[in-house]
């Protein structure tokens, strides 16, 4: 079984085919025919995606019954509140499929202004009159676009998001485009603690 973990650049897909001549998978690295991607990250969203082509540890990973922590660190537009971090931290309501969804309880702190993060390719866009401050949230479930719908919903669109650790993997020393290749034994002790 081959396992890796890969840190997936903004605008590039969670797949190895191409859509509407957007960047993918099969652009940015080289795996074996049979490795795929356990999840997915947006397009627009960066950050860590385990890939394999072990079958075994698709349903452990993404089922909610499993609660499989991810943390994301997430940019947004303005200075965000204690009060904004409280109400995500209890959970709130979005829409999944045009319907109205509550979302589980999570982890939010605040983070520093100095956070050292890999740089974006664009970047984000700067504003001297608006700060944009970084929240860590971390979750247990992955609805569709679910981070950026919860920031939005209390009143703080997200300008970056990314995966930050998934399990006891993070991106400390990664950059974007990195992959890791990884043992089974080590995704074991990594996800599965």
């Amino acid at each position: 079984m081959q396992y890796y973990l890969l840190y997936k650049p903004f605008q590039v897909l969670s797949q190895f085919t191409s859509s509407d001549g957007k960047l993918c998978l099969k652009d940015i690295i080289e795996v074996e025919k049979d490795v795929y991607p356990v999840g997915r990250l947006d397009y627009d969203s960066e950050g860590l995606l385990l890939l394999t082509n072990d079958t075994s540890i698709n349903h452990q990973l993404l089922h909610p019954s499993f609660e499989h922590q991810r943390t994301y660190w997430v940019q947004v537009d303005g200075a965000i509140t204690q009060e904004a971090a409280n109400a995500l931290s209890k959970g709130v309501t979005i829409h999944i499929d045009g319907k109205d969804y509550k979302t589980k309880p999570a982890s939010v702190k605040l983070l520093p202004d100095t956070l050292q993060v890999p740089d974006r390719n664009p970047p984000i866009r700067f504003r001297k009159t608006i700060p944009a401050t970084w929240a860590s949230i971390q979750l247990t479930e992955g609805k569709n676009r679910q981070v950026r719908k919860m920031f939005a919903s209390v009143g703080f669109p997200v300008l970056r998001l990314i995966r930050a650790q998934m399990g006891s993997y993070t991106i400390a020393k990664m950059q974007a485009g990195d992959l890791l290749s990884l043992t089974e034994e080590e995704v074991k002790a990594g996800f599965f603690r």
